[in-house]
């Protein structure tokens, strides 16, 4: 594991620092799916205590990136199945069309100009294969999500969106694919519909961004 990771500064050696580079290394699959985590070693090669790396494996199993073994430590969870994938989708084509279209339909200004701005925060496509490359579009594609269902109103929602995770299980499927650029044109749309307040426009515009993309990575299979 030496050529993963490298000590933290220190001012650095806090559970913050170690969860952002253990979630790095398992969205890199440095360390692989189904395998185990040696948490000493990670401690060792970190140069901090079990504690923090034990705070930060709680956070990720909270994400859904590494589960809990009885007596036996966290393992990373695997990566989805293509009927996994599916039905994550099937979810959200369930659930995100309506949000998007009641989004539309009580737009202001002000949300107008958080979308726009959310917008800029990814003007372009990553280029590499990794996670820290991928990593700001990663977060943008859960903020936008996030904030469209927000302004559709619905709690319950955005709460059963929140639990999901997707961002991370379908960015773990995709970094060595070149989707970034398909993203980000359907995201445009899809704040160009809500913006001109056109529920109709806005949920067309989510279907074919969450069915195009559930194709995209479907082909990986």
């Amino acid at each position: 594991m030496s050529e993963r990771l490298t000590k933290l500064p220190g001012r650095q050696v806090l559970a913050d620092g170690v969860y952002e580079r253990l979630r790095a290394l398992i969205m890199n699959h440095g360390i692989a799916p189904g395998d185990r985590v040696n948490i000493d070693e990670i401690a060792r090669e970190l140069d901090v205590s079990g504690t923090p790396v034990r705070e930060a494996l709680a956070r990720l199993e909270s994400e859904g990136l590494v589960s809990r073994l009885p007596l036996r430590g966290y393992r990373v969870t695997e990566l989805l199945t293509a009927r996994e994938l599916t039905d994550l989708y099937e979810l959200r084509l369930l659930l995100e069309p309506v949000s998007a279209a009641k989004a539309a339909a009580r737009m202001t200004t002000k949300a107008a100009q958080e979308l726009r701005a959310e917008l800029r925060t990814c003007p372009t496509a990553p280029v590499g294969d990794s996670y820290e490359t991928y990593r700001a579009l990663t977060s943008h594609d859960d903020r936008l999500h996030t904030r469209i269902l927000r302004l559709a109103g619905n709690t319950a929602v955005e709460q059963a969106f929140a639990r999901t995770h997707c961002h991370l299980h379908v960015f773990r499927l995709s970094y060595d694919r070149p989707f970034g650029v398909q993203t980000i044109e359907e995201h445009r749309a899809i704040v160009v519909a809500l913006i001109a307040a056109d529920p109709e426009a806005a949920s067309a515009a989510m279907v074919h961004h969450l069915e195009t993309a559930r194709d995209r990575l479907l082909s990986r299979y």
